[in-house]
């Protein structure tokens, strides 16, 4: 099984992720959405994700100060964003796959099927 954690400050993105991911992932998998930083920060020791879904600009933290705050991660990270201005740090900080909104249901299944 794989436990997906989506955060993104934009209900209406999160929402729409989880949605397409729930539809078009026929693998077993368990998915939380968490619109704060922060919250999602506290979930990480008690959801353990294997796979984090993660935007980038946030008002609380961007995804790279989250993920700093998160220590040392067991997860995979795919990051969803509107910009492709930070594809470059993303591979720096180990990024599975970089997904630009509107997210593509194709590319959705590939980043995740590289996780599984």
């Amino acid at each position: 099984m794989i436990r997906i954690l989506i955060v993104d400050d934009e209900p209406a993105a999160g929402n729409i992720l989880k949605l397409l991911i729930e539809r078009h992932v026929k693998h077993n998998k368990e998915i939380i959405y968490c619109n704060s930083p922060t919250k999602a920060l506290e979930l990480l020791n008690s959801f353990k994700p294997s796979l984090l879904m993660l935007d980038i600009e946030m008002p609380e933290m961007n995804a790279f100060d989250f993920l700093n705050k998160a220590g040392e991660w067991n997860f995979d990270v795919i990051f969803t964003t509107a910009y492709d201005k930070y594809a470059i740090k993303a591979i720096r900080f180990s990024a599975l796959d970089y997904l630009l909104k509107p997210i593509d249901v194709t590319e959705l299944q590939d980043a995740i099927q590289k996780h599984i």
